[in-house]
């Protein structure tokens, strides 16, 4: 189920919220089963018969984890270690048949020369989050730092519809101490507007403009992934697009996630900060998908050994976690290649910040000029980079660079939107985000200092008149443009992964 589809927005949500404060008034417990179970409803909806693929895979950690919280109280190292290895093993095996066998087996088949016949593998919505939302929860288990023996409170963990498709990755101890709060199972006319706020802000980025951009990305990649050649401006053009439609695809499903979360009176963290607005990569990577990029330097990058081993090691490890990164994005060679880029992006990167140190620059200061030629600089390198996220085959990735780089000739034919452009990037660099305008009211969970900062004050949101216009203006079209859609609403970008 698709949150700007009216099945969603018209039944689904607002059954599963009048239930859940009229249930909540007498009983928290049953209150957090509906939950549970709407999840599990809304995740069913796609295809019922993964609902116990879910549900085998919420069990199995979940008494997994008691296991690795008794060892941790008795100390029997030994067997938390055995165990742990085992509980990340089973994700990791269950995820990489269901999303990378077929790749596996095809690079096989064409590299050696097998003949090995493929069999059609249907890759489970969400798999990836549910999968690192729940090895997280046993690296914690094991740690000390999580435990939970409310198996309903458990399913509610892993199966809240708000993230359980295209996350945020989730901490236990982040979102379980809210469920525990008896004031988030009463109703409150702060929390709803609130959240219906950020929803409709969210919905008419994705529907009113991600959405928009399709017609300028899909006809150039598609030629491309045919052997077709595009032009110099048809290339730049495709490009920019994309990195528009995606920028607003995940910034809408982001503030959609929030809002619906905030409506239940529950936080999400942040997934999604400006990242356009970065001045070098490693800021981008703090700022774009917070939460796996969190998750990739915790649980990944510095179990490597991070920068505690020698810059040389620390090199080889940005490049294997971002390479990883990027085939956990999805299983094909351009997510690698995507993976690897930002891998090279962040060592040099880091092989300047190193420099600058040794001339003895202070790192904290900056220019203005510095500023805005690194976010050049920047924005440029991470455009170059989602040609091959989106391009449907490495061909069609090589041949569209190759015409950004201009090596097929400067030929300025072909469509280019540049008005619409403009107008979105605009947005991006220069207006505050959703998170900035609603910082008042606290909307969500911050996973690193100074995620949200300052905005004007005419900008800040109120529950007044003048925003009820604004935000109903709003959320006029974009429900117009849901409802002509019918049955076929686009899917967010990030649902693939």
């Amino acid at each position: 189920m698709l949150f700007n589809s009216y099945e969603f927005i018209f039944l689904f949500l607002p059954i599963t919220l009048f239930v859940y404060f009229q249930i909540g008034r007498y009983n928290q417990y049953i209150a957090a089963a509906w939950l549970g179970a709407s999840s599990l409803f809304f995740y069913g909806w796609w295809n019922p018969k993964y609902v116990m693929l879910l549900l085998a895979s919420i069990l199995f950690n979940y008494y997994l984890g008691i296991f690795l919280t008794g060892c941790h109280a008795t100390r029997k190292n030994p067997h938390k270690i055995i165990a742990l290895s085992f509980g990340v093993t089973a994700n990791l095996l269950l995820l990489c048949y269901f999303k990378y066998f077929n790749f596996f087996v095809s690079t096989l088949n064409s590299t050696i020369g097998l003949d090995y016949e493929i069999s059609s593998i249907i890759l489970p919505l969400g798999i990836s989050f549910f999968t690192f939302t729940q090895i997280a929860f046993l690296v914690d288990a094991s740690s000390g730092l999580a435990y939970e023996s409310n198996i309903i409170h458990y399913i509610l963990f892993v199966t809240y519809f708000p993230h359980l498709i295209a996350g945020p990755i989730l901490h236990h101890k982040e979102m379980m101490p809210q469920f525990d709060r008896p004031s988030i199972y009463r109703f409150s006319y702060q929390s709803l507007s609130i959240g219906m706020t950020i929803f409709i802000i969210g919905l008419f980025k994705k529907v009113m403009l991600a959405d928009e951009m399709v017609k300028y990305v899909k006809p150039v990649f598609e030629s491309t992934a045919h052997g077709n050649h595009v032009s110099f401006k048809e290339s730049w053009g495709s490009a920019l697009s994309y990195t528009l439609q995606l920028y607003f695809d995940f910034s809408g499903y982001s503030d959609m996630a929030i809002g619906i979360s905030r409506m239940f009176g529950v936080k999400l963290p942040i997934n999604f900060n400006s990242p356009y607005k970065s001045v070098n990569i490693i800021e981008f990577w703090r700022r774009w998908h917070m939460t796996l990029s969190r998750f990739l330097r915790d649980y990944l990058y510095i179990p490597l050994g991070g920068n505690r081993k020698g810059s040389i090691r620390r090199y080889v490890n940005l490049m294997l976690t971002m390479t990883l990164g990027g085939l956990w994005h999805g299983a094909g060679w351009t997510f690698v290649i995507w993976g690897v880029l930002h891998g090279i992006y962040l060592v040099i990167n880091n092989v300047w910040h190193g420099f600058r140190h040794w001339l003895g620059h202070d790192l904290s200061k900056s220019t203005l000029f510095g500023r805005l030629f690194g976010g050049f600089i920047t924005f440029i390198a991470v455009v170059f980079a989602w040609v091959f996220f989106r391009a449907d085959n490495l061909q069609a990735g090589l041949s569209i660079t190759k015409s950004m780089l201009g090596l097929n000739g400067f030929e300025f034919t072909g469509r280019f939107q540049l008005s619409m452009i403009a107008k979105l990037l605009v947005i991006a660099w220069i207006f505050p985000n959703t998170q900035q305008f609603m910082a008042k009211y606290e909307p969500a969970l911050s996973i690193h200092e100074n995620d949200v900062g300052t905005t004007r004050k005419w900008f800040e949101w109120y529950p007044n008149w003048i925003w009820l216009i604004i935000i109903f203006i709003l959320a006029s079209q974009s429900l117009v443009v849901t409802l002509l859609q019918g049955d076929e609403a686009s899917e967010f970008l990030y649902f693939q992964f």
